[in-house]
C-alpha cells in the first residue's frame, strides 16, 4: 500500500505533522502501537509560541477553552517563601502561558486531524524500514508493509525510527527518580500559580522537592516529587533512562507525605486521577534525519521537564519538517530543502537540552541577562534560524527583526470590506509563504514583483501590499492604519518581507526588487 508520508506515533508531535501535511493536501498514514491514547497529565505546559502555531493550525480556540492560565510560580526554601516568578510578556506577544494535560492536547489535535479526513491506526507500530533514493519501505508490527515517499518518526524516547537510522543519542541521566501525581489540594495558593518547594540541607544540597503545576479544574495540580525508596524502579533494560518506569504507582499517601513536609501551608490531597514513577535523561541525536527519514520530538531530544519545553519543541519540529516535506512531495521543493530541517532544528534542540538541564539545577532563568529575555526564551519566542541555507543573511548592525527570527504580529490593520481592525497573524494563518510589500507612497512595479514572486513559488505564496494610506491595487491591500506593522518590522522605505508558513521571517529587502525576492524564493522552491 502506497502513501505520501508515513508517520510513526500519534502523540502531539505525530498529530501535528499529520495535520500540517493534510492541510496541504498530502496523504499520510499515522500508526501507533497503543490501543488507546494514554490519559496522562504528562506534558502540561503550552507555550505562547506553540499557541501561535496552534492558531495557524486552527486549534488555538479549542486549546484556550480547555486550558488554565499559567500566571507564575512561587518558590519556597525550607518553609519560607524565597521568591516568585510572574509569567508575563510584553504586549507585542498575542498569547500567554497556559496549562493543559497532554491527553487534552492530543484530543484536540485528534479532532482536528479527523476534520481533515485523517485516521489514527492504533495497535500497530513501526517495526523496521529500508529506504533508497526513491522512497521508504516500512514493515509494521502486524507484518504488513507500507511504501511511502517519506517517513517521520514521532515515536518517543525509545524510538524505533531513531534506532533503525543508526543515530547516536548522546547525553546522560539524572540520578534521581521522581513520582508524578495528578491530584487536588485544598490550599490557598492563588489560581494559576505553580509551587516549587524544596528542603536544602546544611551542605547546600536539595534533599527534598515538590513541584506543583496547575491544571484545569479547581485546585488541581500535576505534582512531581522525589520518589521514596519503596517505589524506586530498577534500571531499565533500555539504555535510555527516560519516562515512566517500574510497576509500582504512587498512592495518595505517598503524595500526602511529601505535602506534609513541603507544602507552603497544611493541606490535604484528594482525587488521585493518575500517578507514576518517572526517570529523566538529557540526550540529543547527532542528526534529525537521513535521506527520506526524519525524527521529531522525544525521538530526537529528551531533557528535564523544567519550563515545559519538550512537547512544545517537538510540535515545532513537526511543523518545520511537514511544510518542507509537503513541497518535496509535490515536486516543487528546491534541492536539499528537507535537509534544512536538521540545519534549523538540531541547534534548537541542543539549546533546549542545555537550558532545561541548567534550569533544573539552578532554577528557571538561570544565566539570563534580564527577566524579559528569560520569559521570551521560556515562551520559545527567541528561536533563531540565522545561518540556515534558506534564510537570507542577517544585518548585524540592524535593530529590527532579522531573517531567521519569528515574524512579529501587528494589530490595527485595515482592509476593504472588513469592518474591524485585523491582526497580521490572521493573514499569516496559511499553508503558504507570505510576501509583504510595504509601500510608503508610489506602488509602481510592485504589482509586477508580486506576479513574478507567485510564479516563482508555484502559487504557494500569498502577497499583500501594505500601505500607510489607502490606495488601489490589483494586489490585496492592507492599510497599516496605526503604523504598528511598520514599527514591528522596522520599515524604512519601500520594503519586501517574506514570511514562511511556520511564521519565521526568511527575507527582508529595502528597496524591494524583483531580482532579490526571486533569488531568495529559489532557495526554497524549484
Amino acid at each position: 500500500m502506497g502513501v505520501d508520508v508515513l508517520i510513526a506515533g500519534a502523540g502531539p508531535i505525530g498529530l501535528t505533522a499529520a495535520i500540517e501535511l493534510r492541510r496541504r493536501g498530502i496523504g499520510c498514514r499515522v500508526v501507533d502501537p497503543l490501543i488507546e491514547p494514554p490519559q496522562y497529565a504528562k506534558a502540561v505546559g503550552v507555550q505562547p509560541r506553540t499557541l501561535e502555531v496552534f492558531e495557524n493550525m486552527g486549534v488555538a480556540q479549542a486549546v484556550l477553552d480547555a486550558s488554565i492560565p499559567m500566571r507564575g510560580q512561587i518558590a519556597y526554601r525550607n518553609g519560607e517563601e524565597a521568591g516568585r516568578i510572574e509569567l508575563s510578556l510584553p504586549p507585542d506577544v498575542p498569547y500567554l502561558f497556559v496549562g493543559l494535560p497532554q491527553y487534552e492536547t492530543e484530543r484536540i489535535l485528534t479532532e482536528r486531524h479527523s476534520e481533515l479526513g485523517g485516521v489514527v491506526e492504533r495497535g500497530v507500530g513501526l517495526a523496521s524500514f529500508e529506504q533508497d533514493a526513491d522512497g521508504v519501505v516500512a514493515t509494521l508490527s502486524d507484518g504488513s508493509t507500507v511504501h511511502a515517499q517519506y517517513l517521520i518518526g514521532c515515536d518517543g524516547a525509545h524510538s524505533v525510527t531513531r534506532k533503525q537510522l543508526g543515530l547516536t543519542f548522546e547525553g546522560g541521566a539524572f540520578a534521581e527518580s521522581y513520582m508524578l501525581g495528578d491530584v487536588e489540594v485544598d490550599w490557598s495558593v492563588p489560581t494559576g500559580y505553580g509551587v516549587r518547594s524544596m528542603h536544602v540541607a546544611d551542605d547546600g544540597t536539595t534533599d527534598d522537592l515538590l513541584v506543583a503545576i496547575p491544571l484545569p479544574g479547581r485546585k488541581r495540580y500535576r505534582m512531581s516529587m522525589l520518589v521514596p525508596d519503596e517505589l524506586a524502579a530498577p534500571p531499565s533494560a533500555d539504555s535510555v533512562e527516560h519516562g515512566f518506569t517500574g510497576t509500582k504507582a504512587p498512592e495518595l499517601h505517598h503524595i500526602q507525605a511529601v505535602l506534609d513536609r513541603l507544602s507552603p501551608e497544611p493541606t490535604t490531597a484528594s482525587t488521585l486521577r493518575w500517578s507514576s514513577v518517572f526517570r529523566i535523561s538529557h540526550r540529543i541525536v547527532n542528526a534529525y534525519g537521513r535521506g527520506r527519514v526524519f525524527v521529531a520530538g522525544d525521538a530526537a531530544h529528551i531533557h528535564p521537564p523544567t519550563g515545559a519545553q519538550g512537547m512544545n519543541t517537538g510540535i515545532q519540529d513537526a511543523q518545520n519538517i511537514a511544510w518542507k516535506v509537503a513541497l518535496a512531495v509535490r515536486g516543487i521543493a528546491a534541492p536539499g530543502l528537507t535537509d534544512t530541517y536538521d540545519a534549523e532544528r538540531r541547534p534548537v534542540g541542543e539549546e533546549i537540552v542545555g537550558m532545561t538541564v541548567r534550569n533544573a539545577r539552578e532554577g528557571i532563568g538561570a544565566g539570563e541577562n534580564s527577566l524579559e529575555t528569560a520569559m521570551r526564551r521560556q515562551a520559545q519566542l527567541l528561536i533563531f534560524y540565522a545561518g540556515s541555507p534558506i534564510v537570507a543573511p542577517v544585518d548585524e548592525t540592524a535593530t529590527s527583526v532579522q531573517p531567521g527570527e519569528r515574524a512579529p504580529d501587528a494589530r490595527g490593520l485595515r482592509r476593504d470590506s472588513v469592518a474591524y481592525p485585523i491582526r497580521l497573524f490572521e493573514l499569516l494563518a496559511t499553508v503558504k509563504h507570505t510576501l509583504l510589500l510595504y509601500a510608503d507612497g508610489a506602488t509602481g512595479g510592485l504589482e509586477d514583483l508580486a506576479s513574478a514572486a507567485v510564479d516563482a513559488a508555484h502559487g504557494q505564496l500569498n502577497v499583500y501590499l501594505v500601505v500607510s494610506s489607502p490606495t488601489d491595487s490589483v494586489v490585496p491591500v492592507i492599510h497599516d492604519a496605526d503604523g504598528e506593522l511598520a514599527k514591528a518590522y522596522g520599515v524604512d522605505g519601500p520594503s519586501a518581507f517574506v514570511v514562511r508558513p511556520d511564521g519565521y521571517l526568511s527575507h527582508r529587502e529595502s528597496p524591494a526588487t524583483v531580482e532579490g525576492v526571486l533569488a531568495h524564493l529559489k532557495k526554497t522552491f524549484a
